[in-house]
């Protein structure tokens, strides 16, 4: 006998489940896309950083969060800066906590006034930091009373040496190491 095929119905595919040597990179898209999106509507980072064509470093804190962080951002820009937050009512334990500070004069960190008039942050030029140097950042934060404000002072100075860490104590004292 003859079997007569209806040619009307294609037939079938067999549905097969994708590999996962497919399946792991469009998890990995998914994942990173949960952490852009939000940040595409509104969400923002706690910090940003930027070089700029004249060598400085212009950084914005949008929130004082995630001081090791930008430390880190830092240093993978090849600069050797230590970076602290240092909230209301707390001061750093250990003071100096370097050997030999430089002047302002001698090595000005921070850029002052900003070569960017438009730049909401602040900028500092690594290329006062030498070899065998380290640049500090301390940043001292306090709560505005003003809806979502926050007043923060910088203190942008370099070291002949290393720089022992910030333990954070209580106190109010003036950020850096007392001497002007």
């Amino acid at each position: 006998m003859i079997t007569i095929q209806d040619e009307s119905t294609p037939a079938r595919r067999r549905r097969r489940l994708l590999r996962p040597a497919i399946l792991a990179p469009a998890v990995g898209l998914a994942a990173a896309a949960a952490v852009a999106i939000p940040l595409a509507f509104g969400g923002t980072p706690a910090y940003a950083v930027a070089k700029n064509p004249d060598g400085t470093v212009s950084i914005t804190i949008n929130e004082a969060k995630n001081p090791k962080g930008l430390e880190a951002e830092l240093r993978r820009m090849g600069y050797n800066i230590v970076v602290d937050y240092l909230p209301a009512g707390k001061k750093c334990a250990t003071r100096p906590r370097g050997s030999h500070w430089l002047s302002k004069e001698l090595a000005p960190l921070a850029v002052f006034p900003p070569t960017s008039e438009d730049f909401p942050g602040f900028q500092i030029d690594p290329a006062q930091i030498k070899p065998g140097q380290t640049g500090v950042l301390e940043f001292g934060v306090n709560d505005n009373p003003q809806p979502g404000g926050v007043i923060a002072a910088i203190w942008a100075r370099v070291s002949d040496g290393p720089v022992g860490p910030c333990e954070l104590v209580d106190g109010d004292a003036p950020l850096g190491d007392g001497e002007e």
